[in-house]
C-alpha cells in the first residue's frame, strides 16, 4: 500500500472526553524536542517525512517493516555520557538494564564508562556475553535463585543487593562455599511513597522490595550481614519509585538512610563507604512533562547527601545512582502503520495500528500517557481527537489514550509514538501470538537491527506439544 498522501479522512470530534490528552498543538507537524530523540527532524520539503539518525521513516519501514522500535544510537550515547559527566569520577552510574537491554547496548555502556545493574539471570548472561566486566555489574532482585546467585558470585559481580533476611544467609552461604567474600548492599524501604502509579512506587513498606527501616528491621539486617564471613557489607540501597520529577522524595529518603548509617557507626564502629539512591527519574512522554537535566539531578543529590552526612558527622559515602529510563527512554520511538480508522460521532476517532499492547503494555498496565505523530508526510488538515489502539482482541489494547492527529489520516500512513525506549521491548509479549518487533539502531544515515524481529518459526520452535 502506498505511504504517500491520502484522501481526506474523518474530522475532529466536537466533544472532548474527560481526562488528559496531548494537544492540539499549534501545528501538528511540529515535533516537541522534549519527547523525541535528538536527531529526529521533519524534512523541510513539501512531503515533510520525518528522519532519525539521517534516515527517513519510510525507508526504515520498507527496510525493516512495522511495527519497529527505532533507537537513535547517538542520542543514547550522549545521554549516557551526560549522566557519567554529571556525577564525575567520585560517584557510580549504573544503567538499569531492566529498562532495555541488548548486547549492543551493553557495549555502548561499556564504551561510555557506565556500570550496569541487572536483576535476572538472563540480564546477567546478556551483560557477560557482551563483554561487560563483571566487577562493574550490580545484581538486584527480590527472589534471586540459588543458581543465579552462584553464577553471579562465580563471575565476580561487583555487588549483590540483598533484599531479604533469607537472602542475606543464602548469599553468604553460597559465597563461603565458593571460597569467596561477596561485596553486598542491603536494600531498605524508607517509608517514602513517590507520587507515581501504585505499581511503580517502591519505598513504602507495603510492597515486595527491600527490608523496612521501620521497626528496626533494617538495623537487624545490618547486624546479621556484618557477622557473616561470606559477605562484605559496602553500603545501603534505597529506591523510592519511578517516573519521578520532584526531588523532595530523595531528600527524605537520604535523611533516613544517613540516619541508619549513623546508627551503624554508633553501634558497630563501622562507617559504610557507599550509598545507592536508585533511579526512577522521569522523562517527557508528553509536552506536559518537565524532566530535570542530569547535572541538576547530580548537584541536588550530592548536596542532599553531603548535608545530611555533615549533620550526622559522617564521612560522605560514595554515591551510586541507577538511571535506566532516563537514558534509553527518550532515545527510541515505535514506528507503526495505520490499518483502520473508525470515527465515533461526538466522541473520538479510533486509529488502529499494526502493533499494540504486545509491544507497549504500559498504557494498559500503568495508565501511562504518550504522544503520537504522523511521520510519513506533512499534513495541514484540521486536527481530530484520536485514540490510537492496537490489533489485539482486548478492549484495553490502547497505545495512546487521546491525542490530536491530522483529520486526513488514512490507512497506510506511518505514525510514531516517541519515548518508547524504556520498558516497551523489555515487557513485550506474544499475546494473540503476535510476533515481537525488532529494535533498529540508527546512526549517520545507516540502520542496523540489534534485536531482530521474531518469526513464526521462533514462535513454533518453543511449542513442543
Amino acid at each position: 500500500m502506498s505511504r504517500s498522501a491520502h484522501p481526506a479522512g474523518p474530522r475532529h470530534a466536537d466533544v472532548l472526553p474527560e481526562g488528559h490528552y496531548s494537544g492540539p498543538a499549534a501545528d501538528l507537524n511540529e515535533l516537541d524536542p522534549k519527547v523525541w530523540a535528538q536527531t529526529v527532524t521533519r524534512d523541510d520539503d513539501a512531503n515533510g517525512v520525518v528522519t532519525v539518525g539521517g534516515i527517513d521513516v519510510k525507508t526504515l519501514a520498507e527496510r525493516h517493516g512495522t511495527p519497529a522500535y527505532v533507537l537513535d544510537e547517538d542520542d543514547f550515547r550522549q545521554r549516557a555520557r551526560a549522566w557519567r559527566t554529571a556525577f564525575g569520577h567520585d560517584a557510580d552510574v549504573f544503567y538499569a538494564g531492566k529498562a532495555f537491554l541488548s548486547r549492543a547496548v551493553v557495549r555502548w555502556l561499556h564504551e561510555e564508562g557506565l556500570n550496569l545493574d541487572v536483576c535476572s539471570g538472563g540480564e546477567l548472561a546478556t551483560a557477560l556475553s557482551a563483554g561487560m566486566p563483571a566487577d562493574r555489574i550490580a545484581f538486584h532482585g527480590n527472589n534471586k535463585s540459588v543458581g543465579e546467585i552462584t553464577r553471579a558470585i562465580e563471575a565476580g559481580v561487583g555487588r549483590i543487593v540483598l533484599d531479604s533476611f533469607q537472602e542475606i544467609v543464602r548469599v553468604a552461604h553460597i559465597a563461603q562455599s565458593l571460597g569467596k567474600r561477596q561485596r553486598v548492599q542491603i536494600r531498605i524501604t524508607v517509608g517514602v511513597e513517590a507520587h507515581t502509579h501504585e505499581f511503580i512506587a517502591t519505598a513504602h513498606e507495603d510492597q515486595k522490595f527491600g527490608i523496612p527501616l521501620a521497626g528496626g528491621q533494617a538495623a537487624e539486617a545490618v547486624r546479621r550481614a556484618l557477622q557473616l564471613d561470606g559477605l562484605e557489607l559496602i553500603g545501603i540501597h534505597s529506591h523510592i519509585g519511578s517516573q519521578i520529577f520532584d526531588m523532595s522524595g530523595f531528600e527524605v529518603a537520604a535523611h533516613r538512610v544517613v540516619g541508619l548509617l549513623k546508627d551503624i557507626r554508633d553501634e558497630h564502629g563501622v562507617e559504610l563507604p557507599e550509598i545507592d539512591l536508585g533511579g526512577g527519574l522521569g522523562i517527557a512522554y508528553t509536552s506536559d512533562d518537565d524532566p530535570r537535566e542530569p547535572h541538576d539531578i547530580a548537584k541536588a543529590l550530592t548536596e542532599i547527601v553531603t548535608r545530611e552526612c555533615d549533620a550526622a558527622r559522617l564521612r560522605t559515602p560514595r554515591i551510586s545512582v541507577e538511571p535506566g529510563r532516563a537514558i534509553v527512554g527518550p532515545t527510541a520511538f515505535t514506528l507503526y502503520e495505520v490499518g483502520t480508522i473508525k470515527p465515533l460521532d461526538g466522541l473520538r476517532t479510533y486509529v488502529s495500528v499494526d502493533g499494540g499492547m504486545s509491544d507497549n503494555i504500559r498504557t494498559a498496565l500503568y495508565d501511562a500517557e504518550y504522544s503520537v505523530a504522523l511521520v510519513s508526510r506533512r499534513s495541514d488538515a484540521e486536527p481530530m481527537l484520536a485514540r490510537v489502539v492496537g490489533k489485539h482482541c482486548e478492549s484495553g489494547d490502547i497505545v495512546v489514550k487521546d491525542a490530536f492527529l491530522p483529520g486526513d489520516l488514512a490507512p497506510g500512513d506511518l505514525v510514531a509514538v516517541p519515548a518508547t525506549g524504556a520498558y516497551c521491548r523489555s515487557m513485550a509479549s506474544n499475546y494473540n501470538h503476535v510476533l515481537r518487533p525488532p529494535v533498529v539502531a540508527v546512526k549517520d544515515g545507516e540502520s542496523r537491527v540489534i534485536v531482530r524481529r521474531e518469526t513464526e518459526e521462533d514462535l513454533l520452535r518453543l511449542d513442543v506439544g
